[in-house]
């Protein structure tokens, strides 16, 4: 149902919950009506309690949902410094090789920043990565077989223990943030939210059935305030192309990549 990156999913289905929550308080608001009219004493009984324990429910899926969404992306963008870092590190660390050893892995480092930065130029885009993940893979394959070889050559104890840990740190960042790429709550997270939506909408409706008139104030309001928040919610856990984006703390890594020039 969500692609990471599909900032129109995340539009499409936030109208859509809007629409159906209108609908919903429309539904309650007849039901309410219909009820009162064959049993006005007891149409409201027990509805106090029921009420309050669906929308604590919602309430606390929603707080669970914004939280969880909120620290994936503060995670996300550490990664992106940590990547920065690992990357900069490594590539001072070339230092400690013999001067005709260097030229060869700083080009290889370059092509490898580059790569690192299309897999998320394209993941913002919508395309394809798994072509270019398939280059990075192969890529530090050769890195490491280069920088393992000339480490050999040099015979220096202190070379050898100082840049192979840089490189490993480097890899492994790569695969730990394309996890956090794919991680995110099960769907029926996202359903289970909808619903309690959905029949939160219905009992409001089913509460304003007392009045003469619709009341547009409270039925755009209620239904809007949460098409919004789901939004806002989903807008978190996928930030490549929607409003909230990590475009900032990629910098970072552009401005490594800058460096190697």
């Amino acid at each position: 149902m969500l692609v990471p990156g599909s900032s129109t999913v995340a539009i499409l289905f936030s109208m859509a919950l809007l629409g159906a929550l209108i609908l919903m308080v429309e539904v309650g608001r007849r039901v309410g009506i219909r009820r009162s009219r064959r049993d006005a004493e007891g149409a409201r009984a027990g509805l106090g309690a029921v009420e309050g324990a669906l929308f604590g429910l919602l309430g606390l899926l929603i707080a669970f949902t914004f939280s969880g969404a909120a620290t994936r992306f503060d995670a996300r963008r550490a990664m992106i410094v940590e990547e920065a870092n690992d990357i900069g590190t490594a590539y001072l660390r070339l230092d400690l090789l013999p001067p005709a050893a260097q030229p060869e892995l700083r080009a290889m480092f370059r092509r490898y920043v580059d790569l690192r930065l299309e897999v998320y130029h394209r993941l913002s885009l919508g395309g394809d990565v798994e072509e270019v993940r398939a280059r990075v893979a192969k890529l530090q394959g050769e890195i490491w077989s280069v920088a393992v070889r000339e480490c050999q050559k040099s015979g220096s104890v202190p070379t050898t223990s100082l840049l192979l840990p840089a490189l490993n740190s480097m890899f492994d960042i790569s695969s730990t943030r394309w996890l956090a790429v794919v991680a995110h709550p099960p769907l029926i997270v996202f359903g289970m939210l909808t619903a309690l939506a959905l029949a939160g909408a219905l009992f409001a409706g089913f509460g304003m059935a007392g009045g003469q008139s619709r009341s547009w104030l409270h039925i755009l309001g209620f239904a809007g305030i949460m098409a919004a928040t789901v939004y806002v919610i989903l807008d978190l856990e996928y930030p490549r192309r929607g409003l909230i984006r990590l475009d900032a703390a990629d910098r970072f890594l552009v401005e490594v990549r800058d460096s190697m020039q």
